[in-house]
This record gives C-alpha cells, sequence and structure tokens, in this order.
C-alpha cells in the first residue's frame, strides 16, 4: 500500500490544524494513488479511473500524455545510449476543454529533464525563491546532488464534470534520482512567456514586478489582475510532509481582505514577495502519495542519474499530488468571475536545498508552456481576385474542436454562415475571425484577420486542360495532366471515387510557378490496400481569380479483364456519361430505350485497350422517367437503368 501523508494546513482563522490523508484517493476521476496507470488504482486493477498513462490495461478510464514515438525513443535509447540525456516533452493526447469521461481536460504535459552534468541548472550560491529570475544564475555544465536532480515531472489540469462552472483540479508528478533523506520541490506558474535562454545560461521574458506578475486587488478585496503561482512541496524518506501555495504580491496587499482566499500569514520578499494562502472554508485541499517499489514508470521508462533505463520506480521516487485550485481560490472562476481565462502560461518545475522557502535553489525543469490553447490564425485559398470578383473560401487552420469560430467583416460579404472554422467570401474586404475557447465563455481568446484584395486591372486567361491520363502499376496509379495557360493556376485538388459518383479529395497540389505557359503535373495514389474493382479519378482545378472546374472522370481497373459499366450520376438531369472498363480495343455500341423497349438513342464508338468514358448528352428535353441502357462489347451485353429527375 502506498505511503500515509501527514498535510500540515493553515485554515482561515490562521490556527495549525491537521488532516491526514491514510489512502489513495480519486480527484475528478483522476487516480492520486502515485502511479500512472488508468484503469488501475491503489495496486489493484479498477475499471474506469483516467491517469497519466496506460499499460495495457482494459477499461473506460482514459490517460492524458500523448505517447507518440514512446517505442521509437526506447529504441534509441538501447541503440544509442547517449540519447538517454537527451530532454523531450509531450503534451496531452486531446484538445484543450475536451470532455472524456465527464471531465473537462484542460491540458496536460510530461517533461523528462536532462540529468546528471547539465546547464538547465542553479549555480551553487544563492539562487533562490522570491529572487528576480533577472538574478538567477547558471553554469556551463554542473552536476546535481541525487536527492536533488529531477528526472521526469508531469502536470495535468481537469474540472470535475463537463461544465466550465465544475471545481478545477490541478494534478502534479515528480520523480528524482535519489529515494532517502529530505527532499524539497517547487512547482513555479508565470503569467509572461518566460523562457530559459541557453546561449547566454539565463532566464529572458520574466514579469514586470521585481521579475515576476504580481496578483492585484480593488479596495473591496476583488481580484483585478492575476499573477504568478507556486506550489511548494516538502517530503522525508517516509511521507510527503508539508505542501502549500503562495502567490506573488506587492506587500502593501496583505492589509486588504480578498475575496478569494485567505492569508496564511507568511511572506518572503521585499516590496515584492509570494505569500502563503488558505481556501475561505475548512477541509482537505491537497492529497498525495509516494511510489511503492516496482511501480510502473512508464512507456518512456526511467533514465536514472548514471543512465540506466529502468522498467519501475524504486520506493519513494515517484511523488504525485493534487490541489483544488477552485477551493484555494485559484481557479479563473472563482477570482475573476470568467472560467476561460488562463490562471497561467509557463510552468517551472525546481529542487531546493532544505525546508525553508527561501532555500538554495538546485535544479529546474522548463519553463514550458501550459494552459497555451492554439489561437486561431486563418487563411484564405484565394487571396486575390484578378479582374473581377470571385469566390474564396477562408479557413482557421489550427481550429479546435472545442472552440467557437465567429466571422465579421466591415466591408466584405460573407456567403451563409458566419460562425464555425471556415467560410465563403465572395467580395474583397477585411475579414475578422473571434476564437472563444469554448462557446459558453462569453469572451474572445484570440482574434485573426485575412485581407482579400480586388486587382481591378488583371488580365487572366483561364487555364486549360489539354491532357490527364493515368498508369497503372505495381498497384500505383500514376495521374498526369498537363495544362494551358499555368500562370493563371493556383492550385488543383486529385480527387478518387469508388464508385464514379461520390468523390474525396486525396491531394491538393499548387501551381509550380513556372512562367511558362504549358506545364505537367503528376501525382501518384497507392492502391495496394485496394484488392479488386474499379477506382475513378478526376482534378479540381482552381484559378488565381478563384474559378474552380473540374476534368473529365478516369476509371482506372484494378482487375485485368473485368468488364464493367457504370454511370457517373444518375439520376440525370441534361447528362451523364458512361464509365467503362476491361476491355480490349474493341467497338461499343451504346442503345438508350425507353421502358417500352422503343430506341431512343444510339452512339457507336471505338475503346482503347483499358478504359474509357463514353458522353451522353442532350438529355435536357427528354422527360422524366426510366430509361434502359445496353452497352454491346463484342459478345457480352451489359445493361443500365437510367433515372432522369429535374
Amino acid at each position: 500500500m502506498k505511503k500515509a501523508i501527514l498535510f500540515v494546513l493553515l485554515c482561515g482563522s490562521a490556527v495549525l490544524i491537521q488532516a491526514q490523508i491514510t489512502s489513495p484517493v480519486k480527484r475528478a476521476n483522476f487516480g492520486v494513488d502515485a502511479d500512472l496507470r488508468a484503469n488501475f488504482f491503489d495496486g489493484f486493477v479498477e475499471v474506469g479511473n483516467d491517469d497519466w498513462f496506460n499499460n495495457g490495461t482494459a477499461g473506460s478510464g482514459t490517460f492524458i500524455i500523448d505517447t507518440t514515438g514512446a517505442s521509437w525513443i526506447l529504441q534509441q535509447y538501447t541503440s544509442t545510449p547517449s540519447m538517454r540525456m537527451i530532454p523531450f516533452f509531450r503534451g496531452m493526447r486531446y484538445p484543450q476543454f475536451t470532455v472524456v469521461n465527464n471531465s473537462m481536460l484542460i491540458d496536460g504535459i510530461f517533461i523528462r529533464d536532462h540529468h546528471g552534468d547539465d546547464s538547465t541548472v542553479f549555480a551553487a550560491g544563492s539562487n533562490k525563491n522570491g529572487m528576480s529570475p533577472a538574478s538567477w544564475t547558471c553554469p556551463v555544465s554542473q552536476g546535481v546532488p541525487d536527492k536533488n536532480d529531477i528526472l521526469d515531472m508531469m502536470m495535468h489540469v481537469r474540472r470535475a464534470g463537463p461544465t466550465i462552472t465544475d471545481s478545477l483540479w490541478m494534478f502534479g508528478g515528480v520523480s528524482l534520482a535519489s529515494t532517502t533523506g529530505n527532499r524539497y520541490f517547487d512547482f513555479e506558474m508565470y503569467q509572461t512567456d518566460i523562457y530559459f535562454d541557453r546561449s547566454t545560461l539565463s532566464f529572458k521574458g520574466y514579469g514586470p514586478d521585481a521579475g515576476h506578475t504580481s496578483w492585484q486587488f480593488d479596495a473591496a478585496g476583488n481580484v483585478t489582475q492575476t499573477g504568478d503561482i507556486i506550489f511548494t512541496a516538502e517530503y522525508s524518506s517516509s511521507s510527503l510532509s508539508f505542501i502549500e501555495a503562495r502567490i506573488w504580491i506587492h506587500n502593501s496587499a496583505q492589509s486588504i481582505t480578498p475575496t478569494a482566499f485567505t492569508w496564511g500569514g507568511a511572506f518572503e520578499g521585499a516590496t515584492y514577495g509570494y505569500a502563503n494562502i488558505v481556501p475561505k472554508v475548512s477541509g482537505t485541499f491537497y492529497a498525495g502519495l509516494q511510489s511503492t517499489n516496482n511501480t510502473w514508470a512508464g512507456p518512456f521508462k526511467v533514465v536514472l542519474q548514471d543512465n540506466s533505463v529502468e522498467d519501475n520506480y524504486t520506493a519513494r521516487q515517484f511523488m504525485e499530488f493534487s490541489v483544488n485550485l477552485s477551493k484555494l481560490g485559484l481557479d479563473p472562476l472563482v477570482n475573476m468571475g470568467d472560467p476561460c481565462k488562463m490562471p497561467f502560461r509557463k510552468i517551472l518545475v525546481k529542487s531546493r536545498s532544505s525546508t525553508s522557502f527561501n532555500a538554495e535553489l538546485k535544479d529546474f525543469v522548463g519553463p514550458f508552456d501550459f494552459f497555451r490553447a492554439p489561437m486561431a490564425s486563418a487563411s484564405a485559398d484565394v487571396p486575390m481576385y484578378c479582374g473581377t470578383n470571385g469566390v474564396s473560401n477562408i479557413t482557421v487552420n489550427n481550429a479546435l474542436l472545442t472552440s467557437l469560430y465567429t466571422w465579421t467583416t466591415p466591408d466584405g460579404n460573407i456567403v451563409g454562415d458566419s460562425t464555425g472554422p471556415s467560410i465563403t467570401v465572395d467580395q474583397p474586404g477585411t475579414y475578422i475571425v473571434s476564437q472563444e475557447l469554448m462557446d459558453s465563455c462569453g469572451s474572445s481568446y484570440a482574434k485573426d484577420t485575412v485581407v482579400i484584395t480586388l486587382d481591378p486591372s488583371c488580365s487572366l486567361l483561364s487555364s486549360e486542360l489539354l491532357a490527364f491520363s493515368a498508369q497503372l502499376r505495381d498497384n500505383i496509379a500514376k495521374l498526369n495532366w498537363t495544362i494551358n495557360n499555368n500562370p493563371s493556376a493556383f492550385y488543383f485538388e486529385v480527387e478518387r471515387s469508388y464508385d464514379g459518383r461520390n468523390f474525396t479529395k486525396l491531394r491538393r497540389i499548387y501551381q509550380t510557378g513556372e512562367t511558362s505557359l504549358t506545364a505537367s503535373y503528376s501525382y501518384p495514389d497507392d492502391l495496394q490496400a485496394v484488392s479488386k474493382g474499379v477506382v475513378y479519378y478526376r482534378l479540381k482545378m482552381v484559378d488565381k481569380a478563384g474559378r474552380a472546374s473540374y476534368s473529365k472522370i478516369i476509371p482506372v481497373a484494378l482487375q485485368e479483364g473485368r468488364r464493367t459499366v457504370l454511370l457517373s450520376t444518375n439520376p440525370v438531369r441534361s447528362g451523364t456519361r458512361l464509365l467503362l472498363t476491361g476491355y480490349q480495343d474493341e467497338k461499343a455500341v451504346v442503345y438508350l430505350t425507353d421502358v417500352t423497349g422503343r430506341l431512343l438513342k444510339t452512339v457507336t464508338t471505338r475503346l482503347l485497350k483499358g478504359a474509357a468514358v463514353v458522353d451522353l448528352q442532350g438529355l435536357n428535353n427528354w422527360k422524366n422517367g426510366t430509361y434502359i441502357i445496353q452497352v454491346i462489347l463484342g459478345n457480352e451485353t451489359f445493361t443500365e437503368k437510367m433515372i432522369i429527375a429535374r
């Protein structure tokens, strides 16, 4: 069983109380048991709980961290041992704000740190919490005592339910090289884009208030600006013994009574510093445990300080904790009234030498982005109309399924719906997309602008398709086409169909930029997974004026000698095409009759070897109804029904 944890908490009256966690717990359906496995809790298979990873245990519980490339990384650890010293990180495997297992997932990250001799450590001396990051110093290379050497860290934030008003929970995990003695670490979260510049071995992008961003309040104690946060913890050889939250403030802020939380009584700093906070209401709001022996270390395994790669953690090597950010008053819904605001932007994990909050800092990981959903970035497929107005599609290139995108224009025209990740427009103008992280946020997270122009003096000839063919060799269909007026082309979309009617896009190929009038293009389509039948291709050609046109349809037979006859469109309005495959340089006769057998139309054509298309046009004056098509190929007859409906 996991080690019991003793937490020393400060209540609202600043009187010390003790609350003991005696067993692993689940918070927001996430296992806090110093184990990394989903569908596994407190040493046993228990279907349903989420966790950092999954080692194959079946169940409805999901894992949070993206494991892409895990097998490759482990192979490199074996073939190239020097790779074991290279750090990497993985983000959350779901988009931000996705609801999974009735919990809203905000963000998650896993980071593997340098270890042994590296420069992402604090130089020996006076680097401490409460200092400006501008004053921290780092060596070119320096070893770290094993009790301070961070191997891996992970962090995840979610809401306990599917809505933005459910409690916000933070989960943290860290593994250290040493498993004995007292160890101390901090999870520090920043509002600014702080980063570590390896070329100068210094931190850049820190906040304006003595190197941090301070929390600010109005006279009534309401939060008017969120600032930097730090969670500090210490644990002995037997258990996690202390954890607290602090926020960066001006020392005068302690005279204000906050509405979201209570001052705990400690302040570390001068004009600015870190003050500890506790909830307005009593009760446990932290939980945490250390690993037992042989706890699975995840799909990336664990690389120890001596560069050995292990499948499992030893006892006390991995520590996991949870914090109820809503109860602590650090949820933007609680302190700002806006659940879609980001409580912090960057995370830095540090180890230190002793229990004092202001003790000497040792190792660090980061800073890394967190709570950073992709900000809308949009572009138009036709950014300029040539000579006259055309049609353009504007699309958010990095759209999130959970975000709401709303479009406006002061001088253009949106055709159809103005909500969604893409719009269609038919006039030049400025088009603005506003992104809300969820459709219930009510506030804009990001905006982007796309400008479509019109050049009235532009003269552009339409592109003309001179040739379009397909050749099948070794189950690869090679499509070739040649166009005239190549400079006027914008792009081509290769489309494929299995029935000659419903086509899907395979690839968009942009104009090569050649100045010559005639240009040739090609595209290979791998048909290894298609065992038999006929595949049909066509080209969608879009010019720089936004005009689109389609090529003829080309059939490719995958079974040699198999004859097929298919109508490309049915029902028919004014015309259709017959798609024929599997013939051998022969004559085809096509008869069109009504249901009584009365002959209405005859088409005779010579078919080359392979596949071909026979146009059946001029049907616009025919009455609605059912007609019979007979195709005579040698001594074989094929019959198809054709329906005309307008």
